[in-house]
């Protein structure tokens, strides 16, 4: 056993050295044989399980003023992760036709997601319908699924969440997964529902895959060259190990970008993939511009509707869905009822939105730039005691000066250092690259996920010269829009023809200011 494997080394009594041989010679062989095993052994000691290594995490924990421990530092540091990304204005393209493909083979009925990977995943994708209309207002999705060697469709392509909503509840209450996936198949058909999309906007295809295999009736690559030719984007989020023919497809459709393929590691960053599929994708340019139809400026017409209620006592019945009730919005164009917005007409095909679909669209392209940590010396200097936009508190200067007067081996004052955990700032505070001014992480977060606007910026508390002309020149820049006032119904708010050249569309009975606002 003196050439085992390292797990364990002794001599045997198959291994002693005769007698005739000399002394010395046993003594040489036993102490080089002693020699490796002491060797393997220091080795071993250096290559220590993860439960043999005791980190003492105790004697790190963190203290607030009281004695009591708390975990809002672990907190903002997980907040700050989020909000830390890529902020560079770039072409978007904000009118979004999107198909989400869910797998819903035999594969989605293991639980290493709890409680398993199908009904996860259906409650995840309602979560991501709500979150897709509230970044993508004036947005088109559409729901396949994949079983039993087919695809199946589930919703249809359309502007209203609660219809997506509704057949994904029915679908997790009525169905179990089932059979085989097929990739083919699904796209094939996301292919059919893509075909009439305008060139102004997107065409995109989200797939959530569980299974290792796909049960295809034809060969695949044929799908994935006429993708190509389609213009329609591939993305992929995958619950198991990676499958080489879905890197290729979201490889080949998205010029070579290999980070729209993930693999999801747990429940939490299952939905982090997910939702971060609600930012619309950066327009891709092909080397003559001139030949690629959506780089090519496209006359849009909207509709801004008026909300209208009945007298009382009176219902009438609107042309989408047939129900009777007494408010509702009427078309600028046919007087059709519609009941919420936005929606295409049913009866023109006119786009119907409100100003605010447009203004909630515009940070897309212009987001809002991330806040910088302050440390104690420029919060000092600054003087700031609470934050500009709730009026929290901010931890008081005096409480950097009794950092480590606690009475533990950890810190004492509730604020880890900025040095220890990336992002989060020494001091609790984080200012506005613009207006300077100082917010909590709370608001930081609000701001960026929800206002994507900046609360100093807007109270015109930034410096009018130098500063102000700054921003409006980034955030302007290359906006070139040509807006035609259409013949519409008086009163109604009536039709509007929008050029679109940066990608985006502009409510033009508003100014640009106005939009910024909202």
């Amino acid at each position: 056993m003196a050439d085992s494997d390292g797990e364990y080394a002794e001599l045997s009594d198959d291994e002693v050295p005769s007698r005739s041989a000399g002394a010395a010679a046993g003594s040489s062989s036993r102490n080089s044989k002693f020699g490796k095993v002491n060797s393997r052994r220091s080795r071993n000691d250096a290559r220590k399980a993860a439960w043999e290594d005791v980190k003492r995490s105790w004697e790190d924990v963190v203290e607030t003023a009281d004695g009591s421990i708390t975990v809002a530092e672990l907190l903002e540091a997980e907040k700050r992760r989020r909000l830390m990304r890529d902020t560079t204005p770039l072409q978007r393209g904000i009118i979004r036709h999107l198909m989400l493909v869910i797998d819903m083979s035999f594969a989605m009925t293991d639980k290493d997601l709890l409680p398993n990977r199908y009904t996860l995943t259906l409650n995840y994708a309602v979560d991501f319908v709500r979150e897709y209309y509230e970044q993508n207002p004036i947005s088109q999705l559409g729901i396949i699924g994949m079983r039993d060697g087919v695809a199946v469709r589930i919703s249809d392509m359309s502007g209203n969440p609660a219809d997506h909503i509704e057949k994904l509840r029915k679908w997790n209450t009525d169905r179990e997964p089932s059979g085989n996936p097929s990739l083919q198949n699904a796209l094939e058909m996301c292919r059919g529902a893509l075909f009439h999309a305008p060139t102004h906007g997107t065409r995109e295809v989200l797939i959530i895959y569980g299974a290792l295999l796909s049960s295809d009736p034809g060969d695949i690559h044929d799908t994935l060259t006429a993708l190509i030719k389609d213009r329609i984007r591939v993305s992929i989020i995958g619950l198991s190990a990676q499958v080489a023919i879905c890197a290729e497809l979201c490889s080949k459709t998205n010029a070579g970008d290999e980070s729209t393929y993930a693999i999801a590691l747990h429940e939490q960053h299952f939905k982090e993939l997910l939702l971060a599929a609600t930012t619309p994708p950066v327009t891709l340019k092909s080397a003559d511009p001139r030949d690629d139809p959506a780089n090519q400026a496209s006359l849009l017409m909207m509709g801004f509707p008026s909300r209208k209620l009945e007298p009382e006592g009176i219902v009438t019945a609107c042309a989408c869905h047939n129900k009777e009730s007494r408010e509702g919005y009427s078309c600028t164009r046919c007087f059709a009822k519609v009941c919420r917005l936005p929606t295409e007409c049913p009866v023109c095909g006119l786009t119907l939105i409100l100003s605010t679909h447009l203004a909630r669209s515009y940070h897309h392209l212009f987001p809002l730039k991330n806040w910088v940590e302050v440390s104690w010396e420029e919060a000092e200097k600054a003087g700031s005691v609470a934050c500009l936009a709730c009026q929290a508190p901010f931890p008081p200067l005096s409480v950097r000066a009794a950092r480590g007067k606690g009475k533990g081996k950890g810190t004492a004052t509730g604020v880890i250092p900025a040095s220890e955990t990336r992002g989060v700032s020494e001091s609790g505070r984080y200012a506005c690259q613009v207006c300077g001014n100082h917010f909590c992480i709370d608001c930081d977060v609000f701001c960026h996920e929800v206002v994507h606007n900046c609360p100093g910026c807007l109270s015109d508390t930034r410096p009018r010269q130098g500063d102000q002309q700054e921003v409006d020149g980034d955030r302007m820049e290359g906006l070139e829009t040509q807006v035609v006032k259409a013949m519409g119904a008086t009163g109604l708010g009536g039709d509007t023809v929008v050029r679109d050249t940066v990608g985006m569309d502009i409510d033009t009975r508003r100014e640009p200011d106005d939009i910024l606002g909202h």
